[in-house]
């Protein structure tokens, strides 16, 4: 049998196997790359659309299976590896794509206090932790916190380096660019409009970014000029919305979820924070703010939600000293909510942007 067949034969075997989430062969998504065949050994390479996929073993199972199901076959070699495919190129109408940045995550709230820097923070950290080349922009000029959020330190402060742009500070595995890195700590930033929108344009382009994967953005609270310029400055894929569970933040929240929906920006989903509160005495759960709320809204809004994160002192401690608890060693239930939930993001991104590419 020629080495031409006998590679017919094992792509015809995986094309038997389908992503359930992309709904597609693994063959015809380009899943399967460097095929070789040796004397009953099949090599090549299996390359998923994110780190982060949460069906990753599952599948890798299945491929394997269906090419040691040829009789022939005498061993597979399977290497596991990614490529996050890039967002499809929006319309004459919306902003050009950021040279290296594959994907843009805007996460929002409608009200302060709903630890939505927390959330984004942890959310990046955990993506950074698959493999994924991630990038953090603190745009919440007025109050940036996430310097501290990651532990940089007053002397990591963003240096120009080549042609006027500025280096990104690198923190647990991530590249991030806050004010709070450019200003000392006790400057109030007091700007109108136009010196903010200049400030998120150089944020997104003025920048040494390099390959990013999936870029995260922590938004100021409400729907005022920070969000508006980065919708016109940047092609934003998805926005995620954070909320404590409590009437007044889902009414906020809401809110800045319209205003997604109505600049065109596809909300990925909803997050419910502070969900709960589990004792460490006594393991008695305490709905502090009340529980589920955000699943309401979201099912009500027909938005998916992605998931609880407990109010949980280790998250505050975490934040305070600049150990996010996503980047535990190993991971405690609630490290591993927030990975869950960065999973969930990553794969409904590329399922977006696989089913743009179809059109």
């Amino acid at each position: 049998m020629s080495d031409i067949e006998l590679e017919r034969q094992v792509l015809n075997a995986l094309s038997k196997v389908e992503d359930p989430e992309l709904k597609r062969d693994v063959v015809s998504l380009g899943m399967i790359r460097d095929l070789t065949i040796e004397d009953g050994r099949v090599i090549f390479r299996f390359v998923l659309t994110t780190p982060a996929c949460p069906l990753a073993d599952s599948l890798s199972q299945m491929v394997r299976k269906a090419v040691e199901s040829i009789d022939w076959v005498k061993s597979v070699e399977i290497k596991q590896d990614f490529a996050v495919p890039k967002a499809k190129t929006p319309g004459p109408q919306k902003p050009a794509p950021i040279e290296g940045i594959k994907n843009i995550i805007a996460v929002g709230s409608g009200k302060g206090g709903v630890g939505k820097s927390t959330v984004s923070v942890n959310l990046a950290v955990a993506l950074a932790q698959t493999g994924a080349k991630v990038g953090l922009i603190d745009a919440d000029i007025y109050g940036p916190d996430v310097p501290m959020l990651l532990g940089i330190t007053k002397e990591q402060r963003l240096a120009i380096v080549e042609n006027e742009r500025l280096e990104p500070v690198e923190a647990h595995g991530l590249k991030a660019v806050s004010i709070g890195l450019i200003l000392p700590d006790d400057t109030p930033v007091i700007w109108r409009g136009p010196l903010i929108s200049q400030m998120i344009d150089q944020f997104l382009t003025q920048i040494r970014w390099g390959e990013i994967d999936y870029m995260i953005v922590d938004l100021p609270p409400g729907t005022g000029d920070i969000q508006l310029t980065l919708v016109q400055k940047a092609p934003i894929n998805g926005a995620l919305i954070i909320s404590t569970p409590q009437d007044v933040s889902l009414l906020d929240a809401t809110k800045a979820l319209n205003m997604f929906l109505k600049v065109e920006v596809p909300v990925l989903g909803m997050i419910e924070n502070m969900s709960y509160f589990i004792c460490p005495h006594c393991g008695k759960q305490t709905n502090i703010f009340g529980t589920g709320g955000v699943e309401e809204a979201a099912n009500r809004l027909s938005i998916d939600f992605l998931g609880r994160i407990p109010l949980e002192p280790r998250v505050r401690e975490g934040g305070d000293t600049g150990k996010p608890i996503a980047a535990e060693e190993h991971p405690s239930p609630t490290a591993l909510v927030f990975k869950g939930i960065a999973a969930r993001v990553a794969s409904k991104l590329s399922v977006q942007n696989m089913a743009a590419g179809d059109r």
